[in-house]
């Protein structure tokens, strides 16, 4: 671990002049509009939570349908009636998740689906700050919301952010390549814990305008496998 960070000091001048010319001409897409809770499909009662940064709240399509919700709730809806909520918002680090989980109300869910890292990644924060954080979240969200499986999604290989030029990529690349090995560690060692691992390919012409969020068919990738892992678990190990 000592050369990644000798690494990101020496390259410090160089990202911190591309990091700012990066924020400037970015465009800020707005969230994906609609409804963040509702009940869909028909069969036993599923009760989905789905937590996480700017990814989970929809950013780069219009709305919520077209989403990670929208594709991962009509995948489970194919064979349970599913009551779900999303708490998600831009910006939004594991950290700010966990202070946010622990001042909202109680409300029992079965299983909670998180999307995270990204903006860990970008704030370069470490890979054992970041299981600390990882892990204080997952217990509260256990203790508050009931819930028995948790779903975590990997990190997103930055390195093929089109936002993001060289050097700046490949720093982040190989720094969300840690925390993803760190979270891998962490799922094996865990009960209760899987990781959502999509082939994200992340083809620049699938990417959203700004290059740095899912475009449509991306979140209809992501969904669709988060779903049909989910539902493969339920019915070897139903709830």
């Amino acid at each position: 671990m000592i050369w990644p960070r000798l690494q990101q000091v020496a390259l410090a001048p160089v990202l911190g002049v591309q990091a700012l010319q990066v924020v400037r001409r970015t465009p800020r897409l707005p969230e994906a509009q609609g409804p963040r809770n509702g009940i869909t499909g028909q069969g036993p009662e599923l009760r989905l939570l789905i937590l996480g940064d700017s990814s989970a709240a929809g950013v780069g399509v219009a709305t919520q349908s077209d989403a990670l919700s929208g594709h991962l709730v009509r995948a489970l809806g194919a064979e349970y009636r599913v009551s779900w909520t999303l708490i998600a918002q831009t910006g939004w680090t594991t950290g700010r998740l966990r202070e946010v989980v622990r001042h909202t109300a109680p409300e029992p869910f079965d299983i909670a689906v998180t999307a995270l890292g990204v903006n860990d990644t970008t704030r370069l924060i470490g890979p054992h700050r970041w299981l600390e954080h990882t892990g204080e979240l997952h217990d509260l969200i256990r203790a508050r919301f009931s819930v028995r499986r948790i779903y975590a999604t990997t990190v997103p290989p930055l390195e093929h952010f089109r936002a993001l030029p060289r050097p700046l990529n490949a720093v982040l690349g190989g720094h969300a390549a840690r925390l993803r090995s760190a979270l891998e560690d962490m799922a094996a060692a865990a009960e209760g814990l899987r990781l959502i691992a999509p082939d994200w390919g992340l083809d620049p012409a699938l990417m959203a305008a700004d290059g740095f969020h899912p475009g449509p068919e991306i979140y209809r990738g992501w969904g669709a496998f988060a779903g049909q892992l989910i539902l493969d678990d339920l019915r070897a190990e139903p709830l």
